[in-house]
């Protein structure tokens, strides 16, 4: 077998051993950023004219498809809207920490509160798409009204249009379809690096500002994750110590996904808040959104063609 090495359409190289120093500001050695990610009544279920009810990222190991409403499932997401999140929103505001939110449209629009809380904390809500469910299968039309329609109606339920995108569950088409757009700064739909960096590989250049699956709160909703909120608090640690140290001479960006169903249980805050404590003892950490990461990446690193 021959192997194509050319136009192949992945960067499998990227920054390779010298990557940029991002100037961070105030000489900062990290730029840490959290996420919360709002989806709790955008998920699958038959209510909002799905074929079946949600199976991701919850409490329930093994969920099943049901083609009927699961009102265990659904209890579950309605606990992060309900609690979850204002214990987040708490935490955050007390200790004054940036938030970016990751904001499903349809969850978005069925807590007023909630959208209030989050822009009087002037917070960044960038869209998580549509809906909180499965693209990779969705048609590249219907994926575009799609993406239309969130951003409209993201716009009309926050005052602004969204700065930041992430679908999370992607189709081959997402990335194309939002490089197409020219009122999107960032995508956040890769987790291919600590850097934010430009994908050419799907039409315009598109800033990726990239995202984690690792240093997330997902892990207590998998087989192979976290247990209890010490090993969570540990993970944190371990991966801000490590990206700290090499900030000396090589910064980078950690990003931390939470969800307000999961880390929002009183358990697992405990941790996260821990966490937050331990960084904010630290000097030179740059606590950000992830708007202010892509603006600052654009106005320090242009894009510079091929």
């Amino acid at each position: 077998m021959k192997i194509n090495t050319n136009n192949y359409p992945r960067d499998l190289i990227g920054y390779g051993s010298t990557p940029p120093h991002p100037k961070w500001p105030g000489n900062a050695r990290i730029a840490l950023q959290f996420v919360i990610n709002y989806e709790e009544g955008g998920e699958n279920c038959v209510l909002h004219g799905d074929e079946h009810s949600e199976m991701f990222l919850s409490e329930i190991v093994g969920a099943q498809p049901y083609p009927d409403r699961h009102l265990s499932m659904e209890s579950i997401y309605e606990y992060g809207s309900r609690a979850g999140f204002w214990r987040l929103h708490r935490l955050f505001t007390e200790k004054g920490v940036p938030v970016t939110v990751f904001g499903v449209t349809m969850a978005l629009a069925r807590n007023p509160d909630a959208v209030k809380a989050m822009l009087d904390a002037k917070w960044e809500i960038a869209s998580h798409a549509l809906r909180w469910i499965h693209y990779q299968d969705m048609d590249i039309d219907t994926e575009r009204a799609q993406i239309e329609q969130a951003i409209a109606q993201h716009e009309a339920l926050t005052g602004k249009k969204p700065a930041g995108w992430y679908t999370g569950r992607t189709s081959p088409n997402t990335l194309k379809l939002i490089a197409e757009r020219d009122d999107i700064l960032y995508c956040a739909d890769s987790y291919a690096d600590d850097l934010p960096y430009y994908d050419t590989q799907n039409g315009k250049p598109l800033l990726i500002v990239p995202y984690t699956l690792d240093t997330n709160d997902m892990r207590f909703a998998t087989p192979q994750g976290f247990n209890s909120g010490e090993q969570f608090y540990q993970y944190l640690k371990d991966a801000f110590d490590v990206l700290y140290e090499e900030g000396a001479t090589q910064p980078k960006m950690l990003s931390i996904g939470l969800h307000c169903r999961l880390v929002g249980r009183p358990a697992r805050l405990a941790a996260l808040k821990r966490f937050v404590e331990y960084v904010q003892s630290f000097d030179k950490v740059w606590l950000t959104t992830r708007e202010d990461i892509a603006l600052h990446w654009k106005a320090n690193f242009p894009y510079q063609g091929e």
